[in-house]
């Protein structure tokens, strides 16, 4: 870079750690404010699918010999798409062809990774530049214009930096202000629980990814569970499969709606909504390990898709802060790291130069993010039942 001034990153998720990579490998200073104490501090959340499109994104980012060894670490699941079966009955039921039920991505495989494993990969390298329990509230631009300031929780702000970049996720204060309110969160009133059980629980499915949808126990409507069965890792009892439950709105709820709640109380939600379910399904959530289950919110952006806003040169968003989207398909982390990888290589071939950076980066993005918001939204409203009215005050 021209400047001395380091690359101000918001937030220490999956899409600021790529970027925070790709900037290392490009010899451009950067620095990370994250919120948490530690990596360790909350979980790292559910497996990550990857698509095309993102595994593509995260190798163009990461040296050969690393991402041979993020290779490595993801699980390759044969089959190309969903299977759905009946919750209660075990029989099949059939699935319309969509991007969301066509899941391959290399190789004729289902590829996933923990984002635990993804977030250390990443990180390799960039652990010196971050600065924990710093949780950012805004920017402030330098008087000159030449650079911009991230304010903090604490009252207290940075140096000056070249850029701010928010990766905040969906609760992001960099969003609202720079786009002067039009990038809006909602909750979509579903409801999920992520949960884990030895991979023995799952014998009774077998190789694949599998949907198990439950439309007749519950009054407020249908509850689904999803899972992938990896064949690498069946006979190893140390291992542990995860799954996510998810609700139509009013069908979940977390004791004094307190969805921060962890462990025993969100597991004995997951067994009362599995208790008519087939055995070889129940088994799944029969023999959970409590200490991992956790309640979610469902949350999506305006579904039409990502807004325009007056360009700030000095500030841009990434992830969730610039497009939240609901869990379907799995498609909001793959856009995440198509953001990191699209703004590292706009950085890295500015040769020194902002100017017009974001700006193209936020062209660009709009028309990739603006569909996978749509894809996401329009799943998850056949999937969960959603709706978000035009005009709705955003809930987040």
């Amino acid at each position: 870079m021209s400047t001395t001034k380091p690359i101000l990153i918001a937030g220490g998720g999956l899409a600021s750690l790529l970027l925070a990579h790709s900037l290392r490998r490009s010899g451009i200073p950067f620095k990370i404010f994250e919120r948490d104490a530690s990596f360790t501090f909350r979980a790292q959340g559910y497996r990550l699918r990857l698509s095309p499109e993102g595994l593509d994104a995260i190798e163009s980012v990461l040296a050969p010999e690393t991402f041979q060894r993020f290779w490595d670490k993801c699980g390759k699941t044969s089959g190309s798409g969903l299977t759905q079966l009946n919750a209660i009955t075990g029989e099949p039921i059939p699935l319309p062809p969509s991007p969301q039920t066509t899941l391959t991505s290399r190789n004729g495989k289902v590829v996933g990774i923990s984002r635990g494993d993804a977030r250390k990969i990443f990180a390799e390298g960039c652990e010196e530049h971050i600065e924990w329990s710093r949780e950012v509230t805004g920017y402030e631009l330098t008087p000159s214009g030449d650079g911009v300031h991230a304010l903090f929780a604490d009252g207290s702000k940075s140096p000056a930096g070249a850029l701010l970049i928010g990766g905040e996720g969906i609760r992001s204060k960099t969003a609202p202000q720079l786009s002067h309110n039009r990038l809006k969160v909602y909750d979509t009133g579903a409801r999920g629980i992520h949960g884990q059980a030895p991979t023995a629980a799952f014998a009774g499915l077998g190789e694949g990814v599998f949907i198990l949808r439950d439309d007749t126990s519950h009054p407020a409507g249908a509850v689904s569970l999803i899972t992938n069965v990896r064949p690498g890792e069946m006979d190893d009892p140390n291992v542990e499969f995860g799954w996510t439950i998810a609700g139509h709105p009013g069908v979940i709820a977390a004791p004094n709606d307190n969805y921060t709640i962890v462990g025993k109380p969100a597991a004995d939600v997951a067994r009362a909504l599995a208790r008519n379910w087939h055995p070889r399904f129940r088994a799944l959530v029969d023999n959970m390990n409590e200490s991992e289950a956790a309640f979610w919110k469902i949350t999506c952006s305006t579904p039409t898709g990502v807004p325009e806003w007056e360009n700030e040169a000095r500030v841009t968003v990434i992830g969730d802060a610039a497009h939240a989207m609901t869990p379907a398909g799995g498609i909001g982390a793959n856009t995440a790291v198509r953001d990191a990888a699209l703004l590292g290589r706009l950085l890295r071939e500015a040769g020194g130069e902002v100017e017009g950076v974001t700006a193209e980066y936020e062209r660009v993005m709009r028309g990739y993010a603006s569909e996978a918001v749509g894809l996401s939204y329009g799943a998850a409203t056949k999937q969960f039942g959603v709706r978000i009215e035009v005009g709705a005050t955003p809930t987040v």
